[in-house]
């Protein structure tokens, strides 16, 4: 990372040292990487619910789990939105002295277009709920449909666990030697980790630079203040309170996929190596490991509402916009509800940003000063989310 980081800001310096298709080539590094894992997570997915599902006793298992996983991602994004709300009103970092940053930030006369064409991708939890039952299953799997695949690998580990046992086990250990193999594929892709993410890092300080505005540096700081409040003081809390086990081992076991999410900024990428954590470095049963953070990658974006949710209320105090009680809690449903449709991939959550900033009135161009520490603060995110994921499998796994 500090060698990429170097590469980028000498490249930006003096583009003609390194030669003109430096940048090109420290994007294909990165983006060879990314989908090298990303290629991974559709065999993996299904693989690892079916045949963690399948394993399961009875329905009545599969009910508690699915169960208990949703109520620990609905309460824990509520918290972190609740997180993002305190510190905005605290610190205040869309006020400079006093007065509304916006006159200092520069607004680019085409962050409006650009708001206005991710707003059109942006998902809504309707969409969420009908990704349930894709009507193609390949459609799904080509699109990233992570959550679909997960309800269809459920239904089909649920049956194999009421039909005859031999046939069962046929289909079960099929499902779960693939899962063992798309393991071992995965650790021979992490053996050239280094040299994907020296493309990523070096390719986003090429592009994006260091320099930023006083405001957004404050902002920043705000969001990872928040995130490590979250992740280390409050998910801490909550599994010692509900399992009675520590937390501080779990950093150091989910290590290597805390730091794979963190440089791709993409929890659909980084859950094979998350769930080999979970259940080799952790403990975890495969049975729940492969459910909970398979669900997870679709539905459990903690991390994404807090930035979705201080992002919009730090736009409306650069404006001077005071925002009321009731319009502070629509900003905070609005981040639940759409962090939880987000897609597993780098800067998914500007969409929802732009929708946000719609509904409430303020101006769209706003979205563009996101852009300069976007990227950074997307990897911190995506970390915390993996993380939480990887609390809430310990949990299940204790109460189950």
């Amino acid at each position: 990372m500090a060698a990429g980081a170097l590469a980028g800001y000498v490249w930006r310096a003096d583009p003609a040292l390194f030669g003109g298709a430096a940048l090109s080539v420290f994007e294909v590094l990165g983006a060879l990487f990314v989908n090298a894992l990303r290629m991974l997570a559709v065999p993996l997915v299904v693989s690892s619910v079916i045949s963690g599902v399948s394993g399961l006793r009875s329905g009545h298992g599969l009910g508690r789990i699915g169960l208990r996983t949703l109520l620990f991602y609905v309460a824990t994004t509520a918290i972190a939105v609740l997180v993002a709300v305190t510190l905005l009103a605290i610190l205040k970092p869309g006020l400079v002295d006093g007065t509304p940053a916006g006159g200092r930030m520069a607004f680019h006369a085409t962050a409006a277009e650009v708001a206005a064409d991710l707003g059109k991708r942006t998902r809504t939890v309707a969409d969420t709920f009908l990704d349930l039952v894709p009507p193609n299953l390949f459609e799904a799997a080509r699109d990233g449909n992570l959550l679909g695949l997960v309800f269809f690998s459920v239904l089909i580990g649920y049956a194999l666990t009421r039909i005859e046992s031999e046939r069962a086990q046929v289909v079960s250990g099929f499902f779960s030697g693939l899962s063992e193999a798309t393991m071992h594929v995965t650790g021979l892709v992490m053996q050239f980790a280094p040299v994907g993410v020296f493309g990523l890092v070096a390719r986003t300080v090429a592009q994006a630079g260091l320099a930023a505005a006083a405001p957004l540096l404050l902002f920043s700081v705000t969001v990872i203040l928040g995130l490590l409040l979250y992740a280390c003081a409050l998910l801490p809390t909550l599994v010692r309170l509900t399992a009675g086990v520590r937390t501080w081992p779990l950093f150091t076991a989910m290590a290597p996929a805390l730091l794979t999410a963190f440089a791709t900024a993409s929890s659909s990428a980084a859950l094979a190596t998350s769930i080999d954590c979970v259940e080799r470095r952790a403990g975890v049963p495969a049975r729940v490991s492969g459910f909970v953070m398979s669900l997870g990658a679709s539905l459990n974006h903690a991390g994404t509402a807090l930035y979705e949710c201080a992002a919009v209320l730090f736009i409306a105090q650069a404006y001077g916009v005071d925002l009321s009680f009731g319009q502070r809690c629509v900003v905070a449903a609005m981040a639940l509800g759409t962090s939880m449709g987000m897609a597993g991939i780098p800067a998914a959550s500007l969409m929802a940003i732009a929708v946000m900033l719609s509904t409430l009135g303020l101006p769209a161009e706003a979205l563009g000063a996101l852009l300069v520490f976007d990227r950074l603060l997307d990897m911190c995110r995506t970390a915390v989310n993996v993380f939480a994921d990887a609390c809430c499998a310990v949990i299940v796994a204790r109460l189950a």
